[in-house]
Formats: structure tokens, C-alpha cells, sequence
């Protein structure tokens, strides 16, 4: 009998370490087996983020930064194997995401750093990877990719729901009660409040947005942010830190200098909030995931932009932790490619039409 198990593995742009889970696909249903996550050390975060940006040998600091991933996500693999008490064998594959250092689908290509014939080696598991490139072939964004696991984990006939993922960039997913999908990339979630609350409390982000609530806000440089031309592009639509970096933050606070840090910061929180809260179409429930989900000022932030009027909670309320959403959605991806199933959604992304998404590595 074919293996339904499959792992997958995510490490999206907030660079903080790899997320993994175990699901079993047993008759097109999903359950979730085990959960694991493995922080990366600092210098592999520094390394990753500098490759955001072109900078001196970046061809050979890129594939050692790949290689290191790939034992970062075996390590992965392997304590999800022991929660689970699994063997490699009992797994049909890995299907894992890679580390986004540059998203261009303006210009036909996106990178996400891995090295999958590395890992399948490490775990004697087959991989797939690099799932984003088929759509963009296809005419497509590449991203984002999760509304098609969203709808099939959380929508429900005869109701709109919507889901928001915020990890370092934030996206939507409108899940038509009618079975209609649509989904894009809002702008940033954590990625610029993370950039400042290292630059100056030297941590990795804003537990539970107690600093941000500290401060109060500074209307003209919302305002300023807000005019970004991409929050008024139409969708399809995607970005990354290719926009959205710590460039674009000084250029928006050059005439700020005088402004309090902590100003700073719930004026950014104000930014996530109100760019996701414009993107929600009514609906009597926002479900969170990502990092974000976990930043109570946020989601306070994202509820008043609402004007108090929707529900906003973590996808707790559907039986799912936050920070397992999106490497399910990998597993479910793969799971996908192995079956022959089209992984994207071209409302969602713009393609020509429905691709499977991915590449295999056999082990």
C-alpha cells in the first residue's frame, strides 16, 4: 500500500528557523501526526537576509547558505520522526519550500534557497521542492500559494471566511462561500516591525506587541507609508524584501528623525493592520495565522481597522495551531504533486491555468 505520510517543511520571511509537520492523507483527508521547529543560529540568519540583496561572492555564499539549510531541515525531519515514531521508509516524501531570498515574478523568477538533492540524501526520504516556479512559468505571481490549502482546510459552503497568513509579508486569502478563491499578498507583516525592535531592544521581534502598545502614533508617517504605489496595485499580486526591506523603512523615516522608537514601531503595527484590514472583504470572521497570530496588539490593531465589526482570531478556533498553517499547506502540496492535482489557483496567482507544482528528488 502507497504511503499518505507526508512531512512538510517551511521557513518563510520572518528567517527565524523551519517549521514542520507530519500529516497523513488517508483518503484525501488530512490529520496532523506531529509538529516540530528548529530555530536557525544567528549567523545563518544574518547570512540569509544579506542574500536578499546582491552583494560580493553571493553565488558560493548562496549554496553553502543552502546546504546549511538542508541540514537545518533534516534536523527537522528526524524530530518529527522521533515524536511520530516513524521510520523514513513509512514516508512517501518531503515536500519542503526553501528560504525566499528574491521574489521577481515581474521578471519570470523567484529564489528560494535549498538544496533538496542534499536533504533526500540526509533523510533517505524523497523530495519535492521548488513549487513557486511552475506558476510563474505560467504567467503566475508564484505566490501566494497557501489560498488553495486554505480552502480546503477552512472554507465552508454557503459562508465567506477569510484567512490571513502574517509571517515577514502578509497575506489574504477570501474564501467564497460559493467556492471562489481569491488572495494576495497585502504588504508587509512583520518584517519592517522586526527590523526596528532589533535595531533597538536587539530582539527578534515584539513579544506580543507589548512594545508597539507602549508608543502612540505618528499620523503623517502612516500616511506617507500608506502612498507605497504597490497597496494600490490590483490584484494578482505578490511582493517580498526585495520592497519591503530596511531601505525602504529609512527612506520613509527621513523626516522622522526626531520620533520616539517606540512611535516608530505601533505606527508600522498600524501599517500591517490597515493594509490587511483594507484587503478583507465583509465577513463575519478573520482567522490569523503566521507569526502574527501571536501578537496581540496586532490583532487588536486589525480588529479596530475593522471597525470592531469582524471576529478576529487565530486559527486556533479551527483546530489549527498558527504556526503549523503553512508547513501543512507544503505537506498538502505535496501530497498534491504526487497525486497529479494542480497545486495553485490561477485567481489567486494570475496563471494561464492550473500546474502541478514542484520538482522531485528521489531518495
Amino acid at each position: 500500500m502507497t504511503s499518505t505520510l507526508y512531512i512538510g517543511l517551511m521557513s518563510g520571511t520572518s528567517l527565524d528557523g523551519v517549521d514542520g509537520a507530519l500529516a497523513d492523507f488517508a483518503d484525501g483527508a488530512m490529520s496532523t501526526l506531529a509538529s516540530a521547529y528548529i530555530p536557525f543560529p544567528a549567523r545563518l540568519r544574518e547570512e540569509l537576509m544579506l542574500l536578499q540583496a546582491s552583494g560580493i561572492n553571493e553565488i558560493e555564499r548562496e549554496a553553502l547558505a543552502a546546504n546549511e539549510l538542508a541540514r537545518h531541515y533534516a534536523a527537522c525531519v528526524d524530530t518529527l520522526l522521533q515524536e511520530s515514531g516513524r521510520q523514513p521508509g513509512e514516508i512517501r516524501a518531503v515536500a519542503v519550500h526553501g528560504q525566499t531570498i528574491r521574489h521577481r515574478p515581474e521578471l519570470g523568477f523567484t529564489r528560494q534557497t535549498n538544496n533538496p538533492a542534499l536533504l533526500a540524501e540526509l533523510t533517505g526520504i524523497d523530495v519535492i521542492a521548488d513549487f513557486r516556479s511552475r506558476d510563474i512559468a505560467a504567467g503566475g505571481q508564484g505566490a501566494p500559494l497557501v489560498p488553495a490549502f486554505h480552502q480546503a482546510i477552512f472554507g465552508l459552503a454557503g459562508r465567506t471566511r477569510v484567512v490571513a497568513n502574517i509571517g515577514g509579508i502578509a497575506n489574504i486569502s477570501i474564501l467564497q462561500g460559493d467556492g471562489r478563491v481569491t488572495g494576495f499578498d497585502t504588504g508587509p507583516g512583520n518584517a519592517l516591525m522586526d527590523i526596528w525592535v532589533k535595531r533597538h531592544l536587539g530582539k527578534e521581534y515584539d513579544e506580543n506587541g507589548a512594545w508597539a502598545a507602549s508608543g502612540k502614533l505618528i499620523p503623517e508617517l502612516l500616511n506617507e507609508m500608506l502612498a507605497e504605489p504597490y497597496f494600490g496595485l490590483p490584484a494578482p499580486k505578490s511582493t517580498g524584501r526585495d520592497l519591503f526591506h530596511s531601505e525602504w523603512l529609512e527612506n520613509k523615516l527621513a523626516a522622522h528623525k526626531g520620533a520616539a522608537p517606540e512611535d516608530i514601531q505601533y505606527t508600522l503595527t498600524k501599517l500591517t493592520a490597515i493594509t490587511l484590514a483594507n484587503a478583507c472583504p465583509e465577513t463575519d470572521a478573520l482567522y490569523i495565522c503566521g507569526g502574527g497570530a501571536y501578537n496581540t496588539t496586532l490583532l487588536k490593531e486589525i480588529s479596530l481597522a475593522l471597525n470592531n465589526k469582524t471576529k478576529v482570531e487565530s486559527t486556533n478556533a479551527q483546530g489549527i495551531a498558527p504556526n503549523h498553517v503553512e508547513s501543512l499547506a507544503f505537506a498538502w502540496l505535496g501530497y498534491r504533486f504526487n497525486e497529479r492535482l494542480a497545486g495553485n489557483l490561477p485567481s489567486v496567482t494570475g496563471a494561464s491555468g492550473e500546474r502541478i507544482l514542484g520538482a522531485l528528488y528521489p531518495a
